[in-house]
């Protein structure tokens, strides 16, 4: 089964999915957050065989929760009463990141939403080996 990941943003989400085997994450898309982000997102879900998601959790500088992870959370709420099983993965700087990688684009935010769903991706398996 494939999952999602988002970098959830005031202006745009980027949306990142994993292969069927959730060994890798590739950019998809990215969403104006308008008042059909949450059906849009649903629509991409579906798309691609997916009821689970990983968002980034942005914090500041200091770790404390910002202006973004709070708006995000309600979103997050939004998704479970869907039926969505939600993770969230602690990103800092994500879009940054990306912009470095692969200069600013129309799928930067779609890279990042890739960035934050890999570390995902890479923390279970490695979880999973030192069991």
């Amino acid at each position: 089964m494939r999952i999602l990941g988002i970098d959830y943003g005031s202006k745009r989400v980027g949306v990142a999915v994993s292969d069927p085997n959730g060994q890798f994450a590739l950019p998809v898309s990215v969403v104006s957050n308008t008042p059909t982000l949450l059906s849009e997102i649903e629509k991409i879900a579906t798309d691609n065989e997916s009821r689970e998601i990983v968002m980034g959790e942005s914090r500041n500088y200091k770790g404390e929760p910002n202006e973004i992870l709070l708006d995000s959370m309600e979103f997050k709420k939004r998704l479970e009463e869907r039926g969505f099983k939600v993770y969230l993965e602690l990103e800092f700087m994500t879009s940054v990141q990306a912009e470095r990688w692969q200069g600013k684009g129309a799928l930067t935010d779609a890279s990042a939403a890739a960035i934050i769903l890999q570390s995902y991706l890479d923390r279970k398996k490695h979880e999973t080996e030192n069991i």
